[in-house]
C-alpha cells in the first residue's frame, strides 16, 4: 500500500504535489520522494520519513518544472531505507522515473531475468526497481528515436506478459511524456483527472480521488485493469488496454481499511461503502443476539466511524464517541514490530470514562489483524469503568497474508489464523465477538459498482487472483516479513550519507 500521484501540468508542479502527498500520507508514512522535469533535466527529492519531514524549503526550490511525479512509501518487500524510497530512476533509455504501488509476485525470477537476459543491473532489493527495469528495457526495444505512444503501449503490453502480482504505476519518460499503466486485475487502485487552465489543459494521476479533489482536478475516470494511459508533455493523451484477459478484481480491503473514506475508487464510494459495511453487521447482530444487552455503540476511530454509526442507527442503540485520537501518531496497523504497536496504542487512543462507566459496551472496528490493538483497547474499556466489552468488525476474519502490495502480516502473525471466533475472542479479552460475514463484505462493495463482478479477498479466504500464489511462495513471504525478519533486515540495512544520492536535489 503506496500512494502515488503524476501530473503533466502548464505551471509549477512541486507544491501540487506534495499537497497531493500529504492528502495521500495514509497510504505510507516510511518514506517520500517528488521528482519534477523542467523540459530538460529531471530534478529528485526522496528520504524517510512522513512528506512534511522529506521536503524543506531549499528541497522544493530545486524541484523545479510542470510536470512530475510523486511517492508515499509502506514497505512490503525489502527493507525500509531511504535507497529504496521512490521514485526510482533509471537512465537508459531516455531517462526514466516510476513510483509504483502493488507488489510483483515473481519478482525474484524477473531479477534473474534482468541481469542474464537483458543485461540490467538492479541496486536494490525493491519490486519496483525490477518494474521500472522491465519497463526500461521493452521501451529500449522501438528501433525509433523518437518515441511514440505505439511504442510506449507496446514497451506495456510486453511488460504484462512478464510481471505478475499487482501494480498501479506512474513512470516518467524524459523529454517525452508521462504514462500510467495497472495490472490485469486492477488490484490496487489508480484515477485519471484534469483541469483547465488559461494555458489549456492539464492531466493528473492519483491512487485515490481525494488527490485531484486537494488540487481542483476533474475525476475522469479509474485507469481501468490492463490498461495504459500515456499523456505527453504537450497535453495529447493516449490510452490503451494493453493486457488481453484483463478482469477487474480490485482489492475489497482498500474499502474496508485502506482508502479514506471521501475517495472513489473503481467508481465505488469509499464512505457509502463502510455505511453499508454498518448496515449489514447491525443485521447480523439483531439475527444472532436479538435481545442483547447493548447499551452503547463505540468506534474506534477513525476507519470504523461510518460503519459504527450506521450499525448504531438500525440497532436502536446510542452512538457515542468514546475514544480521543491523537492524530500526530501514525497508523498502528503500518508500525514496525508488536513493541511500537503496543506503545503506539496508548499514545494514540485515550478512553472517555463517561462514555463507559457501568455500560455494556459495543466496540466496533474495521478489522482485526493481530488482534494487538484489539486487545489493548478491550483493556482500556474495561479501566475505563465498561461492565461488559463486546466487539464488532466490519470485515470478517483475517486469516491469511496479503501479498498484492499490502504488507500484512505473516499467517502465523494473524491472530485469526487457526483460531475460531471463540477462540479469538478469548484471545483479546472481549466477552462477545462478532465478525461481517464475507458475502455480505462484498455485497457492500458490489452494490457500489455492478460491473464489478469480482474483488480480491484473499486475505479472507485465500483465494489468489493471481493463480500463481503456492505454498511455497507463502513460506518464503514470511521468512521476508515477520517481525523478527524485519529487525534483521533493518539492523543490517546501510543508509547512505545524506547528499550522497546522485539524483537527489540537495
Amino acid at each position: 500500500m503506496c500512494g502515488i500521484v503524476g501530473i503533466v501540468g502548464q505551471e509549477s508542479v512541486n507544491q501540487r504535489i506534495y499537497d497531493a502527498l500529504t492528502v495521500l500520507q495514509h497510504r505510507g508514512q516510511d518514506a517520500a520522494g517528488i521528482v519534477t522535469f523542467d523540459g530538460d533535466r529531471l530534478h529528485l527529492r526522496k528520504s524517510k520519513g512522513l512528506v512534511r519531514d522529506v521536503f524543506s524549503t531549499r528541497h522544493m526550490l530545486g524541484l523545479v518544472g510542470s510536470s512530475g511525479i510523486g511517492h508515499v512509501r509502506y514497505p512490503t518487500a525489502g527493507s525500509s531505507s531511504s535507497a529504496e524510497a521512490q521514485p526510482i530512476y533509471v537512465n537508459s533509455p531516455y531517462g526514466i522515473v516510476l513510483a509504483h504501488n502493488g507488489n510483483l509476485t515473481n519478482a525474484n525470477e524477473l531479477k534473474k531475468e534482468l541481469f542474464e537476459s537483458d543485461k540490467r543491473h538492479l541496486n536494490t532489493n525493491s519490486d519496483s526497481e525490477v518494474l521500472l527495469n522491465i519497463l526500461a528495457h521493452e521501451l529500449q526495444q522501438s528501433s525509433d528515436s523518437r518515441l511514440k505512444p505505439e511504442d510506449v503501449f507496446n514497451a506495456v503490453t510486453h511488460l504484462h506478459k512478464r510481471c505478475r502480482g499487482a501494480f498501479a504505476a506512474i513512470a516518467l519518460i524524459n523529454g517525452h511524456g508521462m504514462v500510467c499503466f495497472r495490472d490485469k486485475f486492477g488490484i490496487r487502485p489508480v484515477v485519471f483527472g484534469k483541469k483547465e487552465t488559461e494555458n489549456g489543459f492539464e492531466y493528473m494521476f492519483a491512487s485515490e480521488s481525494v488527490g485531484l479533489d486537494a488540487l481542483g482536478f476533474e475525476l475522469i475516470r479509474d485507469v481501468l485493469p490492463g490498461e495504459a494511459i500515456y499523456v505527453e508533455f504537450d497535453g495529447t493523451v493516449h490510452s490503451k488496454k494493453c493486457a488481453d484477459d484483463a478482469m477487474y478484481s480490485p482489492c475489497i480491503f482498500e474499502y474496508v481499511y485502506l482508502a479514506r473514506p471521501d475517495s472513489f475508487i473503481d467508481n465505488i464510494s469509499v464512505y457509502r461503502t463502510r455505511m453499508r459495511m454498518g448496515e449489514k453487521l447491525a443485521d447480523k447482530i439483531l439475527k444472532e443476539w436479538p435481545d442483547h444487552d447493548i447499551d452503547v455503540v463505540i468506534p474506534i476511530p477513525d476507519t470504523s466511524t461510518t460503519a459504527a454509526i450506521e450499525l448504531a442507527s438500525c440497532m436502536g442503540v446510542k452512538f457515542r464517541q468514546g475514544f480521543v485520537k491523537n492524530r500526530y501518531i501514525g497508523r498502528t496497523f503500518i508500525m514496525p514490530g508488536q513493541t511500537m504497536r503496543r506503545k503506539s496504542v496508548r499514545q494514540k487512543l485515550n478512553a472517555i470514562g463517561l462514555e463507559f462507566k457501568d455500560k455494556n459496551v459495543l466496540l466496533v472496528d474495521d478489522s482485526i489483524v493481530r488482534g494487538t490493538t484489539s486487545e489493548q483497547i478491550i483493556n482500556m474499556a474495561r479501566q475505563a469503568g465498561a461492565r461488559k466489552v463486546y466487539f464488532a468488525s466490519a470485515a470478517p476474519p483475517l486469516r491469511f497474508p496479503n501479498v498484492y502490495g499490502i504488507d500484512m502480516p505473516t499467517a502465523s502473525e494473524l491472530i485469526a489464523h487457526g483460531r475460531d471466533v471463540a477462540e479469538i475472542a478469548q484471545a483479546i479479552g472481549a466477552d462477545w465477538l462478532i465478525f461481517q460475514d464475507l458475502k455480505d463484505l462484498i455485497e457492500t462493495a458490489s452494490e457500489g459498482n455492478p460491473n464489478i463482478k469480482r474483488f480480491d479477498t484473499s486475505v479472507f479466504d485465500g483465494e489468489y487472483i493471481t493463480g500463481d500464489i503456492d505454498q511455497d511462495y507463502l513460506d518464503s513471504v514470511e521468512a521476508l516479513r515477520s517481525d523478527d525478519s524485519k529487525k534483521k533486515q533493518n539492523a543490517n540495512s546501510y543508509e547512505p550519507a545524506e547528499g550522497l544520492d546522485l539524483y537527489n536535489t540537495e
